[in-house]
């Protein structure tokens, strides 16, 4: 992995010297959509950064054209400049005589004719025509005008002038123009004036937030990195689920105290936002002196020192999916907080994505061929009440429901939920999408061809919100020194080193059958099968990296199989995942060692820590969730 991520690097600096200073040159222009200084209505997704090659914008309006985005640039040289814009029909994969997300680009006010987003299924350069730069008018606004509401998305803008060459499309190509454009060095600058981590946690979900904190009381140095411009992960108000599991339970009763502080607790999915409290997780965690927040930066590489089969993180690579700007963190130990499993897969960590088979771990519910199949991404919605009767249009390229398969809702829960059997990291674009056209296709059926006995419940009532950051349950996972398997949680196998407490069902979600029978190949509706346990500590050896020694876990990327992620997964869990990696974190610090040392030598000191705690036990009135 690592090699192939030296020969990548080479040939961006290759490309990189070829095109010494296209982006800015006496002829092109390169603009970055998510660099505009005025986002507008348009938000920034970093979920397909994989497969679509950075951030882009989106114009996530529900129906209603969201504001423009604005930002001013300055042409190198007065001249003619064809406009491209690097866009891509979203629904063309389905209706490609359709093409909801429309937006035009304005230039010091003046609209372009072109209506882009209307170029096809890939993400590629769309030709808008010309425009001219004066002399004496060099710097001009450029806006993106939303044309629907309905998830425009743009990557970027080149202006090519005269003798300039077309915009690439291969991402080798694009990230050289793109590095080029921004003049970013060779070797990026180190975060924190230079400093060297305690501990690094990647991912600000529930438990990269617990992890950082918990670490930073037991006065470890921590850098805690997120691609989000708000904390909290599935829990925070961009996919909007209210926190579950146990709290507060032998054998450490005092795992939780912090967790119970990053909240909510009850209060349904997909309410509104000010439930879901971003402002009130971000103060706790700048309340710690001792970590440094890097918010909207997204780890994309990793350098490594390998011995044998022992893989050791040296520094990680963050760039500002705004801006571009890159920071290289070092780190003695690091945490994969993401979910995905994104840092360890980019150190080479060993992994599992999918189902295993009954032979792999000898687990009585598993199948007997071991696939690729997943829990999914959930894509929630609600409805508000209005003063009068609304109106919602009737959408050709959403999914087309009937009396047969439409199932009457004012609220999209956590059972809209797809993409099992796609891939839950390259594929997140399309899961996502599918997920926006079944919340948009059921409305406009029942605001159009409204159910019988539903007439008084959805005239007054609107489309109100659906997100665009999916909630995802499941991709990677982590394989560490013990696997936790579905007979380990049911018979309740005792560890010495047993620390976490589920209490969570083995909760394991599979499509609808009926919504599989009536959408084959892009279901979009999910059941759960549960199977009750009886609460379980699981063992600290899920917690680190079985071949990258100085890599922690906490969430649902921890090493567990596909069964026992069903239990572990919520996200009050994880938050005592998080307070456990903070605390093997400072034993690290402690005693210059490595999180399997902390198993192997320094046991007894951990469990201390957890005894104790890193906050004390909330007043449930007081903390106000």
């Amino acid at each position: 992995m690592r090699s192939l991520l030296n020969l990548l690097l080479s040939a961006l600096l290759a490309l990189a010297s070829a095109l010494p200073a296209l982006g800015q040159s006496s002829s092109a222009l390169f603009v970055e959509a998510e660099s505009f200084a005025n986002k507008g209505g348009w938000g920034i997704d970093t979920q397909s950064v994989e497969r679509v090659g950075s951030p882009y914008l989106i114009a996530h309006g529900w129906g209603t054209p969201v504001a423009d985005a604005k930002t001013t640039v300055k042409f190198p040289s007065a001249g003619e400049y064809r406009v491209f814009a690097r866009t891509r029909n979203w629904v063309a994969t389905w209706t490609p005589e359709y093409a909801p997300g429309k937006f035009q680009l304005a230039v010091d006010g003046a609209k372009l004719p072109t209506e882009f987003g209307t170029n096809g299924v890939d993400w590629a350069w769309q030709d808008g025509g010309t425009i001219s730069v004066a002399e004496d008018k060099l710097e001009v606004e450029l806006a993106l005008c939303d044309l629907t509401g309905f998830d425009g998305r743009v990557d970027a803008l080149y202006f090519q002038g005269e003798g300039a060459p077309l915009p690439p499309n291969e991402l080798p190509e694009l990230n050289a123009l793109h590095r080029a454009a921004l003049q970013l060095p060779d070797e990026p600058p180190i975060a924190g004036n230079g400093k060297v981590y305690d501990l690094v946690v990647v991912g600000g979900g529930i438990a990269g937030n617990c992890a950082a904190v918990a670490a930073a009381r037991l006065g470890a140095s921590v850098a805690l990195v997120n691609d989000r411009p708000v904390l909290g992960g599935n829990g925070s108000s961009e996919v909007r689920v209210h926190l579950n599991g146990g709290v507060n339970l032998p054998p450490y009763p005092n795992l939780g105290n912090l967790t119970y502080l990053m909240g909510p607790h009850g209060g349904g999915n997909a309410q509104g936002p000010e439930l879901y409290k971003d402002a009130r997780r971000l103060e706790l965690v700048q309340a710690e002196k001792n970590i440094d927040l890097y918010l909207s930066t997204r780890v994309d590489q990793v350098e490594v020192v390998k011995s044998g089969d022992s893989i050791h993180i040296a520094s990680a690579r963050g760039t500002n999916i705004e801006t571009g700007q890159e920071l290289r963190f070092l780190g003695k130990t690091f945490a994969d907080c993401t979910g995905d499993g994104a840092l360890g897969f980019l150190a080479g960590a060993d992994f599992h994505m999918g189902r295993e088979a009954k032979s792999d771990y000898d687990e009585p519910s598993a199948p007997d061929q071991g696939d690729k199949m997943t829990m999914g991404s959930s894509v929630q919605w609600n409805t508000a009440v209005t003063d009068g009767p609304t109106t919602f249009p009737e959408l050709p390229w959403a999914i087309q429901f009937n009396e047969e398969t439409i199932k009457p809702s004012t609220h999209g829960d956590w059972d809209w939920e797809g993409g099992m059997n796609r891939d839950q990291v390259y594929d997140m674009e399309r899961i996502r999408d599918v997920g926006l056209r079944a919340a948009y296709g059921h409305w406009s059926y029942m605001k159009n061809h409204t159910p019988k006995g539903w007439e008084e419940k959805v005239k007054n009532r609107k489309l109100n919100w659906t997100a665009f950051v999916a909630g995802k349950r499941e991709s990677r996972r982590l394989l560490g020194d013990v696997v936790l398997r579905e007979q380990d949680v049911v018979d309740r196998k005792e560890y010495d080193d047993a620390c976490v407490t589920t209490t969570w069902s083995i909760d394991l979600h599979y499509p609808e059958p009926s919504n599989l029978k009536n959408f084959p190949l892009e279901q979009f509706r999910a059941i759960c099968v549960q199977v009750q346990i009886k609460p379980y500590a699981i063992p600290y050896r899920c917690f680190y990296s079985r071949n990258v020694d100085n890599l922690f876990m906490a969430g649902r990327d921890i090493s567990v199989t596909h069964i026992a992620l069903g239990t572990v997964r919520v996200m009050r869990t994880g938050g005592m995942m998080g307070e456990v990696v903070g605390m093997a974190a400072s034993v690290c610090k402690k005693n210059d060692c490595l999180p399997r040392d902390v198993y192997e030598k320094h046991l007894r000191e951990l469990k201390a820590l957890m005894e104790k705690g890193v906050a004390p036990k909330p007043n449930k009135e007081e903390v106000g969730w």
